[in-house]
């Protein structure tokens, strides 16, 4: 059905769960997957620096890439695309690089990394709902199990 698959990832364990049906989708219509992957950024301070917002930034990137490599190993044509945006923003740019890339779908979990993760719908997924330029399947997070 879909031929490009956007997987929009955080790092999160919500987003692991999101790329099992991403993978899934990509290789049963024969296409391919596009992990996407923002880093937003600290307004410049005083010095002028800015920041990832997560310190562990460096990690999750790691992380992403070993996952998109993995999928390649199994057969999946995986690729990866990491933007960067200013806090508050990685909806608008996922959906950027989405409209970019012709993608014709975005998996993405239902919460995020965020420090009220736990409690509601992720914000950046809730945005992506409103500025995708294609549909948005936002998979929940299960305890433990599917069904």
């Amino acid at each position: 059905m879909f031929k490009k698959v956007v997987w929009a990832t955080d790092g999160s364990d919500a987003a692991d769960e999101a790329l099992d049906v991403a993978a899934q989708m990509a290789s049963d219509a024969g296409g391919e997957l596009l992990a996407v992957h923002c880093v937003e950024m600290t307004l410049p301070g005083k010095g002028g620096g800015r920041f990832p917002v997560f310190a562990d930034e460096e990690e999750m990137e790691q992380k992403i890439r070993r996952q998109v490599d993995e999928l390649t190993g199994r057969g999946v044509h995986a690729t990866m695309q990491v933007t960067h945006t200013d806090a508050g923003h990685a909806a608008r740019a996922i959906a950027e690089v989405v409209r970019d890339q012709a993608g014709e779908v975005i998996v993405v979990g239902t919460r995020g990394r965020g420090p009220m993760a736990g409690l509601f719908l992720g914000s950046v997924t809730q945005r992506l709902l409103h500025t995708a330029p294609c549909p948005v399947l936002a998979v929940p997070v299960h305890d433990g199990h599917r069904g």
